[in-house]
């Protein structure tokens, strides 16, 4: 069972040492007599800071670099009782008296700064941690997390679109769109929370215990970061423990379940699978164009729940994906497993709009779509968009981080027209394309300056056939040649529009 106000779950046994520490389980703790260090000035440090300081905790920050944003902050932090060290000379170990550190979740647990505090007992949260931990001691906002290697930022915006729908105050929050403890520290209290958590954050959690959670997927991300694919999963997995309700779980991804059957969570608490079929007992699933409860349901073995149509997910007039139908299903089991009533369930994915840079429509022009999927920063989200459209003038390239691109290659390969190959990572895909598509012709950039763009449009253009898609998908993360994925998807539409000589209404 959950915890009582006021008690723990239990806790690694690394962490014993400073139970001081561990015991602030509310805002309302007395956080006074704690000195901890802050890593990172970005958004997430710095409101960690914030919340530090108005609790009355001796803070220092520490930060690698100093950009004009950061030295604002750096100044504010100041201003408020900080002490802010800016360089990585100050980040081999934790300062002296330190007994807890709050860390970006970028960090790796191979950074001094963590081997050290790992070594001498010290706590180590991420932000989301904190948060959690700053929560009202009664009547706090309830979580319902979600995760997975793609389709987090749709599925948790869907969710809060269907929240919100239900007539309920509720944000997204976490990795997307407000940060975690702005939430929970908002001054009009939120009555649900919707949470995407990434594997680093996820790593740097201990006692989260959301109403309900899913892992959407798992493939090959981050690698680099987590040292295997089998430690990544691992930490994909924790958005599970400690769940209250239900876990749910994806039926065409084997992974998934085998990561609830080994999550630790509330007694009583249901798995409940979600499939792009029809749906067994206890799942969400499929019937003809319909999405169908039969998890939360009465009399789930003779009856179903209607939750949506799929012309109620269309985008631009088109039937939806069905990786869009798969986050679709996962964000309505979330919140039916809330007690949100199905009308709000369909009313809800009817009002939603797909963020940015993720299959978004930009133009047909003479027959030809124009689609940015910037937002696929590696190979399964990638497959995704390149199983919705054929034929395929493909934009591809980037940093692989790791990543093996064979697969997804083999298995586009019948439906690709041309393949456009960019970035620093391009000779690896142009290899594979060799392999595993050698009948597909292969444009190769070599320029690593954002006018690559440029070329790579004006080579798609002239490829192109009416009836085919233009498609940005570079399975590939952006950091090689752009600021991030957003601002690649940006530079695609801006060069499409340049080249069509279109104006932005077109």
């Amino acid at each position: 069972m959950p915890p009582e106000s006021g008690e723990l779950w239990p806790v690694d046994p690394a962490y014993e040492p400073l139970r001081g520490a561990l015991e602030l389980t509310h805002r309302d703790a007395d956080w006074s007599g704690l000195s901890v260090a802050v890593m990172g000035l970005g958004v997430s440090g710095f409101a960690a800071a914030d919340a530090l300081l108005e609790r009355g905790a001796t803070v220092t920050v520490l930060s690698s670099s100093r950009t004009e944003r950061e030295a604002e902050r750096a100044q504010i932090l100041e201003v408020l009782g900080a002490s802010v060290l800016f360089g990585a000379q100050h980040q081999q170990a934790p300062p002296a008296g330190t007994n807890l550190v709050v860390t970006s979740p970028v960090v790796p647990p191979t950074h001094p700064l963590m081997v050290a505090a790992d070594a001498a007992g010290i706590p180590i949260w991420g932000e989301v941690e904190l948060a959690w931990r700053m929560r009202a001691r009664e009547g706090a906002a309830p979580w319902l997390t979600v995760t997975g290697t793609n389709g987090k930022t749709t599925t948790v915006t869907m969710l809060e679109s269907i929240l919100r729908a239900s007539g309920l105050r509720a944000v997204a929050a976490g990795n997307v769109g407000l940060p975690i403890l702005e939430a929970v520290l908002h001054p009009e209290p939120y009555d649900v929370i919707a949470v995407e958590l990434s594997s680093f954050q996820l790593y740097w959690s201990r006692s989260i215990s959301p109403v309900a959670s899913v892992c959407l997927n798992v493939a090959p991300d981050h690698i680099d970061w987590h040292g295997s694919f089998e430690e990544y999963a691992r930490c994909k997995g924790r958005v599970y423990e400690r769940t209250q309700v239900a876990c749910l779980y994806n039926e065409q991804d084997t992974l998934t379940r085998e990561l609830v059957e080994q999550a630790e969570v509330v007694e009583g608490a249901r798995a409940i699978g979600f499939t792009l079929g029809i749906p067994a007992v206890s799942m969400l699933g499929v019937v003809d164009d319909a999405l169908a409860d039969r998890a939360f349901v009465e009399d789930r073995r003779h009856n179903a729940a209607e939750l949506a149509r799929f012309a109620d997910l269309s985008v631009a007039g088109e039937d939806p994906a069905p990786h869009y139908v798969a986050n679709a299903l996962a964000a309505a089991g979330l919140a039916r497993a809330y007690g949100v009533a199905p009308v709000a369930v369909r009313d809800g994915l009817r009002d939603y709009r797909p963020q940015p840079h993720r299959t978004t429509h930009v133009v047909t022009h003479e027959g030809v779509r124009y689609i940015d999927d910037s937002k696929a920063t590696n190979p399964q989200a990638a497959g995704a968009a390149l199983a919705a459209y054929d034929p395929i003038v493909w934009i591809a390239g980037g940093q692989l981080k790791g990543a093996e691109i064979d697969d997804l290659v083999r298995e586009s390969a019948s439906r690709l027209r041309t393949a456009i190959v960019l970035g620093v990572d391009r000779e690896l895909i142009v290899a594979a394309l060799q392999r595993h598509a050698p009948d597909v012709p292969r444009l190769v950039i070599d320029d690593t300056d954002t006018g690559a763009m440029d070329q790579a449009v004006a080579m798609a253009i002239e490829a192109a056939r009416p009836g085919d898609t233009v498609l940005l998908s570079p399975a590939a993360a952006s950091l090689d040649m752009f600021e991030n994925y957003g601002a690649r998807g940006d530079a695609f539409a801006a060069a499409v529009r340049r080249a069509l000589h279109l104006d932005e209404d077109a």
